[in-house]
């Protein structure tokens, strides 16, 4: 048997007034008419205090109206609370993890929190390890700039239907670069292409990522480390549910714990120009 309940996210506000008002996922309150139906009685309604079958036609409509709007989920009744659990699913368990401890011991712990399976693997083996079999994505955990060619190899995991997600820090900046789920995704490539493109300074840019940079090490916290974990965490859990942000690069200023996010765009193939053929000159035969 079935129940309509609240959705999360969505609360029912009992208003001092007598009346009653919805609190949706996106922090906004809407005031809802109850009619001649007691506000008291929907809220027991929505809470799950009733089945799925309504006698009174008027709490019924208001049941309906609320379904609608996206207010409502149906659980079964007849089930365990254990059966209930979210999980993860079976076919994207394994994770595999590279790079900083310090970033891949907090975000093991997390995705082993929501069941699945993360697996450290050394930097130098991750990419044969992904294509070995059995690893559903990789992610790659870097505290400093990438120096070019680092990610090269594992651009194409997501052409053999390997998740590829990483990070990595550039002083007190931390670019959470976005999902590849499959090919034409947005690669590493595409992002140092796009932000050699969008800055005058390219460059002096392109010279920070290959190493030509004097500057104090900068130990990340604790909560900086937890901070960009919960991010990459969140990333795969989108990821595992079928839903990956594939095209949201995010940048992380640990000095203030703020994030900003970017839309990014894979970088088109450019066809090589044609060769023209040598014009063919008649030479003078030689004199005998």
């Amino acid at each position: 048997m079935t129940r309509s309940h609240l959705a999360p996210g969505v609360s029912l506000v009992a208003v001092p007034d007598g009346g009653c008002a919805v609190r949706t996922p996106d922090g906004e309150f809407l005031w809802v008419d109850t009619g001649t139906v007691a506000a008291s009685r929907l809220r027991d309604r929505l809470a799950g205090g009733s089945g799925g079958v309504d006698d009174d036609v008027e709490l019924a409509a208001l049941v309906r109206a609320f379904e609608r709007a996206g207010y409502l989920e149906a659980t079964q009744t007849d089930r365990s609370d254990t059966e209930g659990a979210s999980s993860w699913p079976l076919d994207r368990r394994v994770i595999l993890l590279t790079g900083e401890p310090a970033l891949t011991g907090p975000l093991s712990a997390l995705l082993a929190e929501c069941a699945a399976e993360p697996r450290t693997v050394a930097p130098d083996e991750v990419v044969d390890a992904a294509e070995a079999g059995g690893a559903a994505a990789v992610v790659w955990c870097h505290d400093e700039p990438v120096p070019p060619g680092l990610w090269d190899a594992a651009d194409r995991l997501p052409e053999r239907g390997v998740g590829w997600l990483r990070c990595h820090r550039e002083g007190f900046q931390v670019w959470i670069e976005p999902l590849a789920a499959g090919p034409g995704d947005v690669t590493s490539a595409h992002v140092r292409a796009r932000r050699l493109a969008a800055t005058p300074a390219h460059r002096e840019l392109a010279a920070y990522w290959e190493g030509r940079r004097t500057e104090q090490p900068f130990p990340p916290t604790p909560v900086h480390r937890h901070l960009v974990a919960a991010h990459l965490a969140a990333d795969l859990t989108a990821w595992a549910q079928g839903a990956p942000a594939t095209r949201r690069l995010r940048l992380i200023d640990l000095r203030q714990a703020r994030v900003s996010e970017h839309t990014v765009l894979p970088v088109p193939d450019v066809a090589p120009l044609p060769v023209a053929p040598l014009p063919v000159v008649a030479a003078p035969l030689p004199v005998s």
